[in-house]
């Protein structure tokens, strides 16, 4: 049962570092514009992310994985991360939270 928790309270860590990281051409966080589709923790506290990027042409695609990665792994309790890009689904506005939308001027 703690370990449960311990990978809740995690993953929890996790998502407040991940709000902390913005694409440099929108000026809102990767996790508000929803550029993360999942964050897995194991019990020994392995973490692996799913992600996807704007465009696959997107300018950061080999740095911004990068920068998830080095962040997610600095975390205390983290074992290990890895970072696995996706563009299935693809990326669309719709995947934006209400307040990436508000502060982007789309609602």
């Amino acid at each position: 049962m703690d370990a449960q928790m311990d990978t809740a309270q995690l993953g929890e860590e996790i998502v407040k570092v991940l709000k902390g990281i913005y694409d440099p051409e929108i000026p809102v966080d990767i996790y508000e514009l929803g550029l993360i589709y999942d964050v897995m923790v194991n019990t020994d506290n392995e973490v692996k992310i799913l992600m996807t990027l704007t465009s696959p042409n997107c300018p950061v695609a080999e740095s911004l994985p990068q920068e998830v990665e080095q962040k997610v792994t600095g975390i205390e309790n983290v074992k290990s991360a890895e970072v696995e890009i996706t563009f299935d689904p693809p990326w669309t506005r719709d995947l934006m939270s209400e307040e990436a939308k508000l502060e982007l001027g789309m609602l």
